[in-house]
């Protein structure tokens, strides 16, 4: 009784981020069938990736014909990040959160799932992850395979003008935290400053490694110009 209750209360909490999941992999659905996917490949990478920027970049791989290291590469980069995601909700997990059951739940933590988890004041269980990561990962699959069938049955003109829609999503994020964080700010305008260098001076770098080079020069001079100080500087400094 107290699993159900778990996880039937991580589906609820869930519930939110599935809604948010359906317009935003509608998008990618359209973007992956205009790659030349078919609708289902398109809802195979969101069953098996789970992360879109992840997703539009592997696409824009497959598009261009890049190669298996350049994909994985690509993906160690980009989805870095969800490790250190896990690492920090690992901090609160009940102790009936075995091995069998983290490697489970790791392949569902996203930005948003792990916003959820993270609030949650009592220890976080498999059943209550487990919801929460079905049904948005339902939305997920739902969202892509709607976008795939659209875009495959729409105009081209619809189709062009609603595959823009996933990268509004994009600016959307950058755009608020970098209204509050110079660093931010200056790694967004780095990254794509050197995206263009790439695409009009090196033309033959692929789009996969365009993005590592981006990622990783941003993030580096980011962090070097806009170093975080400690928490103990920050509490000593208040």
């Amino acid at each position: 009784m107290k699993k159900r209750r778990e996880f039937f209360g991580g589906v609820l909490a869930g519930v939110p981020i599935a809604l948010g999941y359906l317009s935003v992999s509608f998008a990618f659905g359209i973007s992956a069938v205009r790659a030349g996917l078919s609708c289902l490949e398109a809802s195979a990478i969101s069953l098996s990736c789970l992360t879109s920027a992840g997703q539009v970049a592997g696409v824009d791989i497959i598009a261009s014909g890049g190669t298996l290291l350049e994909m994985a590469a690509v993906q160690f980069t980009i989805n870095l990040r969800y490790a250190l995601m896990g690492i920090s909700l690992s901090q609160n997990l009940h102790k009936s959160f075995t091995l069998p059951h983290r490697l489970i739940a790791a392949y569902g933590i996203t930005d948003e799932i792990f916003a959820v988890c993270s609030v949650r004041e009592q220890p976080l269980t498999p059943a209550f992850m487990y919801g929460a990561v079905m049904i948005s990962t339902a939305g997920w699959i739902t969202g892509t395979f709607v976008g795939a069938f659209a875009g495959s049955a729409l105009p081209e003109a619809v189709t062009s003008a609603l595959g823009i829609v996933i990268y509004g999503m994009f600016i959307a994020i950058i755009v608020p935290a970098a209204k509050k964080n110079a660093g931010v700010l200056f790694a967004a305008l780095l990254a794509a400053a050197v995206s263009v260098g790439c695409r009009h001076f090196a033309p033959k770098i692929s789009s996969g490694f365009t993005v590592i080079i981006c990622a990783l020069a941003a993030s580096a001079a980011a962090a070097a110009l806009f170093p975080r100080a400690d928490e103990e500087e920050q509490v000593s400094g208040e």
